[in-house]
Order: structure tokens, then C-alpha cells, then sequence
């Protein structure tokens, strides 16, 4: 995966994998092209709660038509999410090694409004990408591409809840909950950054 250009769809707190791709590639292009799709990482993401694996989802607003690019929805501020996804997210991750120490990096984005959500996913992952150490040529695309050569990789339906995740292997690091639900590949990246800070980056 080195050698290739990666293509990835914008996602909420990504996976694991997801920046597993990115720190792999000499380039990734960012589909923002693409028509939105219902049930996908684009405006979810999943945590380890004391419950268990736990799913965050931003509200959007529903568009008019099913051709609608995903870089044109709106997110929908219905149900005070913002406030509920922090408070989980504090639930969840105050008692791991470095919440504490990255804290006040996330907390701006669940107090600030976002109109658009690939905005609010790639204000994100720029945040993420730096506290990673991820230095891989990042774009956007220009159009939906169709045809790939072979030394590109697209991975923008491959990395998605309902599917194996057949490019990607996960070493197991420490998790909070771990002693009660064993370990639990591919949560959100924040789930790797929480509990293993700098030295997360040699997990992907």
C-alpha cells in the first residue's frame, strides 16, 4: 500500500483502518464527489463505552434527492448531538492514559457549529492527521472517478461497518474496557489516540 494513491471517502472520527490507509499511502485523495450514502463511517463512527461498542451518528438533514454529493449535506442539529456525542466520549475515555492530554483539542469541535458535515469530517481528520504524526499528501477530488490504475488503491467502499475488514490488520493495544470485552479491533481512531497517545502511530 506504500507505493499507491489511496482513495478514501470522508468520515466521521474514522476507524482504525481508515488511518491505518492514510499512514500507509504516499497519497490519498478524499472522495467529495460522491452521492451520500445512508449507514456508513461518512457521519458515524463507534467508541468503546462501559456497555460496550457504542455508535455516535451525526443528524443530518435529509436531502431532496438521492444524487445529493456527500460534500453538500447539511448537518442537522435535532437532539443536541454534539453535547450528547462529548459527554459519551468523556464517559468513555476520561479514565484512559491520555484523554486528559488531548482534551482540550476535540472539545472546540462539540461546542462549534458546522453547517456542512465534510467540513466538520475533514476539520477533524486535519486534527487527527497532526496529532498522528501522519504526513501523506492529502487532496480532494475533482470528480467521482470510476477507473483506477495500478498503483492506486480504492478503498472508499471497502472501509465500511457492514464489511470485513480484509486490507487491514490490527494489533491489539490497550483498551479501557478491555478485561470485560476482550479486545475490539477498529474502533474509532480517537479509541487508539485516548489509550496509547504518541505512541499510536505505531499501531497503524
Amino acid at each position: 500500500m506504500n507505493d499507491s494513491t489511496v482513495y478514501l471517502s470522508t468520515a466521521y472520527l474514522a476507524p482504525v483502518a481508515y488511518y491505518q490507509a492514510l499512514a500507509r499511502a504516499m497519497d490519498a485523495m478524499i472522495e467529495s464527489h460522491c452521492n451520500y450514502l445512508k449507514q456508513t463511517y461518512r457521519n458515524r463512527c463507534v467508541i468503546a463505552s462501559a456497555n460496550g461498542p457504542l455508535t455516535l451518528s451525526i443528524p443530518i438533514r435529509h436531502p431532496q434527492s438521492s444524487q445529493c454529493p456527500t460534500k453538500d449535506v447539511r448537518i442537522s442539529e435535532h437532539g443536541n448531538w454534539r453535547k450528547l456525542h462529548w459527554n459519551a466520549i468523556v464517559s468513555a475515555y476520561q479514565s484512559s492514559p491520555f484523554f486528559e492530554y488531548y482534551e482540550a483539542d476535540f472539545a472546540p469541535f462539540y461546542a462549534k457549529r458546522f453547517d456542512f458535515l465534510f467540513d466538520y469530517n475533514e476539520s477533524l481528520r486535519e486534527l487527527l492527521c497532526q496529532l498522528l504524526d501522519i504526513h501523506s499528501s492529502i487532496r480532494y477530488t475533482a470528480s467521482y472517478k470510476i477507473d483506477f490504475s495500478s498503483h492506486e488503491l480504492d478503498l472508499r467502499a471497502e472501509i465500511h461497518p457492514k464489511k470485513p475488514d480484509a486490507f487491514f490488520h490490527f494489533k491489539p493495544y490497550y483498551q479501557v474496557f478491555e478485561r470485560k470485552f476482550g479486545f475490539i479491533p477498529n474502533l474509532s481512531i480517537i479509541d487508539l489516540l485516548f489509550n496509547m497517545g504518541p505512541e499510536a502511530v505505531l499501531f497503524l
